[in-house]
């Protein structure tokens, strides 16, 4: 298997890729959602509103985690996530950067 090669192209756009995959599901998309109204919502909550098993529910919290989307902490007995609010700005200022980007016609 060939490497990705991430050092050959901007930080800025290894960012973005990170970003685009991790909101590449429905799921995760809803996700954030839930979470864009600025509480913190436990694994419970958020995997009662989701027609998924708890472990794919698990699974798509932890690509969100791991692309800086979300942040966790642990309040025992439950873990409790939030946006995290650098980072979605920056996913945004960039989604929205590749968004208006020009098509030329090539005809």
């Amino acid at each position: 298997m060939a490497s990705p090669k991430k050092e050959l192209f901007t930080r800025d756009d290894v960012k973005l890729a990170r970003y685009a995959k991790a909101i590449s599901h429905p799921a995760r998309i809803e996700i954030l959602r839930m979470l864009a109204t600025g509480r913190k919502l436990c694994f419970n909550d958020i995997s009662a509103s989701l027609p998924l098993a708890d472990s794919t529910v698990s699974q798509h919290l932890s690509e969100l985690k791991a692309a800086g989307l979300l942040k966790g902490s642990y309040d025992p007995p439950k873990v409790w996530y939030a946006l995290d609010p650098h980072n979605w700005k920056t996913a945004r200022k960039s989604l929205r950067a590749i968004s208006r980007m020009k098509i030329k016609d090539v005809n």
